[in-house]
């Protein structure tokens, strides 16, 4: 930072000369062009510098968070720590990984630290844990992405057999009501008595009228005058 406000002051006052010097036209100028050339090399390559070493420090500072974050999550299953076990490392130039294996009140765990082109890359813990708590999760993972894909399934078909219900709630709210029907009025029958046969046949009148006649012992039907003839009970005519 000092070195920045010293690249700071210079420019400033660099500029004050200037303005000095454009009062007197006869003085010479404050730098000479491969001075002035050196002058701007040396500000980019400064700033340049700034830029990278802030860069720098948000990066360590962002490392150092996620080392915090990643031990505290471990220290659920770890612990309280206790001490350090052993330390193992394998340097390959600027790269390589050291492993700091750490005792904890409940499980041990392994504290990995990577270096990369000579400065540290990443720290993380990991926890230890025996096989049998491996294959417990192992087992609890698959139970559990089973049954969620088993759940979802059963969701899936449910949904689809409410699919049966859809043209009928749509005709439900659609269909307009249908015109009231008329229905035929019924009037009730009722039987007329049978009218009285007359009938106009001469001859059947005649034979009646002289069978009467010689029953009664008359010698002609003048007498005698049939006004209607009916049909009895024994299909027999009067």
């Amino acid at each position: 930072m000092k070195k920045w406000l010293v690249i700071l002051g210079m420019i400033t006052c660099m500029l004050g000369l200037t303005a000095c010097g454009a009062q007197k036209e006869e003085d010479p100028p404050v730098l000479s062009e491969s001075e002035a050339e050196e002058l701007g090399r040396q500000i980019v390559e400064d700033v340049n510098q700034y830029v990278v070493m802030q860069a720098q420090d948000q990066a360590g500072n962002q490392m150092i968070a996620d080392a915090i974050a990643s031990w505290e999550s471990a220290a659920e299953d770890m612990g309280d720590y206790v001490e350090i076990i052993s330390t193992e490392s394998e340097i390959d130039g600027e790269n390589g990984v050291i492993d700091v294996r750490v005792k904890g009140s409940v499980r041990d765990a392994i504290v990995e630290i990577v270096i990369e082109r000579g400065a540290l890359k990443s720290i993380a813990t990991n926890v230890e844990y025996t096989f049998g708590e491996k294959m417990e999760k192992a087992a609890l993972n698959t139970l559990l992405g089973m049954g969620t894909v088993f759940c979802v399934l059963i969701l899936i078909s449910f949904l689809i057999s409410l699919f049966v219900f859809i043209p009928k709630l749509q005709d439900k709210f659609t269909r307009k009501p249908a015109a009231a029907e008329v229905k035929p009025e019924v009037r009730p029958v009722v039987s007329q008595p049978e009218e009285e046969e007359l009938t106009d046949d001469l001859e059947l009148v005649a034979v009646i009228a002289a069978a009467v006649a010689a029953s009664e012992g008359a010698s002609s039907t003048d007498g005698f005058v049939v006004r209607s003839i009916k049909r009895s009970g024994k299909l027999q005519r009067a």
